[in-house]
């Protein structure tokens, strides 16, 4: 059997490597490296699958939702609610920006953000609200965009882990003013280096958005405001554009691995295997588990003793992070946060998850129960 990875980038590119390789050497050849032909058939090729009218390129998912606060036209000390479980890239540029990062709790079944506490936390300096689809599932937006309606919010979505997700048939990222993404190897759709996107149907913030990833020109050489410098190079966008055709079969073998997992599972009754909420699709980014009675890192390293993979997305809460946490947060706000960092563990999940590895990673799930 051949050695079990959480993602296996290798054999993925076996598939593609003739059309990857004569893409990339194409452009070498080319010498358009920056803002070549290929960068823009990709924005193309990705607004058509999102059936979006913007697509603006950028140097990866960070960038991505950093671009898109300052397209918003937001002043120091404005309030940006997201959620406490997830990556701290999230957060991270609110207060990167001189903004006010507000954290929530989450729901403990989808993972995602918990419409009731964020609607709790709205101030008079609100402005803003980051749902994050993690793990491959979109948050409830049809709560969020009424929240935000009716408080004159923007809404800008991270789908860094859920690009080609659909909530109630609307692709993820669409449905807010601005959607954010991440081209990081190991995404759904991945590059070969980084790289990311960001998304929207208004456009003036579209016209915003071009000229801040480009030096805050719209113009050559003239400045009308403070940019960054964050594009999606060549050699990138030429590696996305022959994956993306490939996007979905990549999410429904996702899909078919987690249910496997999750039909394997069913009877394990120390697992809780992952929610699929009813108004969005699963593309599963990650196959998390919540492992019961305090047992998720016996189980972890018993895994690791077979030498299968697992990890910990993730094991602290934003607000306990050294950089994000001012003091003013109460522990009894977040219990689901709480219970989760103590309980999730992700299996491997790709799209070259062979039969053979997922019987052997599911019997030995099971073997540790059994114990």
């Amino acid at each position: 059997m051949k050695k079990i990875q959480m993602v296996d980038l290798q054999s993925q590119y076996q598939k593609i490597k003739s059309e990857v390789d004569a893409s990339i050497l194409n452009v070498i050849e080319s010498a358009a490296f920056i803002n070549g032909p290929e960068v823009k058939q990709f924005q193309s090729d990705l607004e058509k699958f999102l059936d979006v009218k913007h697509v603006i390129p950028c140097g990866n998912g960070t960038d991505a939702l950093q671009i898109a606060l300052m397209a918003l036209g937001l002043e120091p000390g404005d309030e940006v609610i997201t959620a406490d479980f997830t990556f701290a890239a999230t957060v991270e540029v609110i207060d990167l920006l001189k903004l006010k990062s507000i954290l929530v709790d989450v729901n403990l079944d989808t993972f995602t953000i918990d419409a009731e506490k964020l609607k709790a936390a709205i101030t008079p300096k609100t402005k803003a609200i980051i749902p994050v689809h993690l793990f491959g599932q979109c948050a409830n937006m049809d709560e969020i965009m009424a929240i935000a309606k009716e408080y004159n919010l923007y809404v800008i979505e991270d789908t860094a882990q859920a690009i080609g997700a659909e909530f109630k048939g609307k692709k993820a990222g669409t449905i807010g003013h601005v959607g954010c993404t991440s081209f990081f190897p190991s995404k759904n759709l991945g590059c070969y280096g980084d790289g990311g996107a960001i998304f929207t149907n208004d456009d003036d913030i579209a016209h915003r958005l071009r000229g801040i990833v480009n030096h805050g020109m719209y113009k050559r050489y003239y400045h009308d405001e403070v940019g960054v410098n964050s594009r999606l190079d060549s050699i990138q966008a030429a590696v996305l554009r022959h994956k993306l055709p490939f996007l979905n079969d990549y999410n429904k073998a996702r899909y078919a691995a987690a249910s496997y997992y999750t039909n394997a599972f069913k009877d394990i009754a120390g697992l809780i295997t992952p929610a699929e909420a009813d108004y969005s699709t699963h593309v599963y980014h990650q196959y998390t588990l919540r492992v019961l009675d305090g047992k998720r890192d016996e189980l972890q390293a018993f895994l690791t003793e077979k030498e299968i993979p697992a990890m910990i997305y993730y094991p602290v809460p934003l607000r306990k992070q050294k950089a994000y946490n001012n003091g003013h947060y109460i522990d009894a706000d977040f219990p689901n946060t709480d219970q989760l960092v103590q309980e999730v563990m992700s299996l491997p999940m790709h799209t070259e998850l062979t039969e053979e590895q997922l019987v052997y990673i599911t019997s030995a799930v099971k073997e540790f129960f059994a114990k």
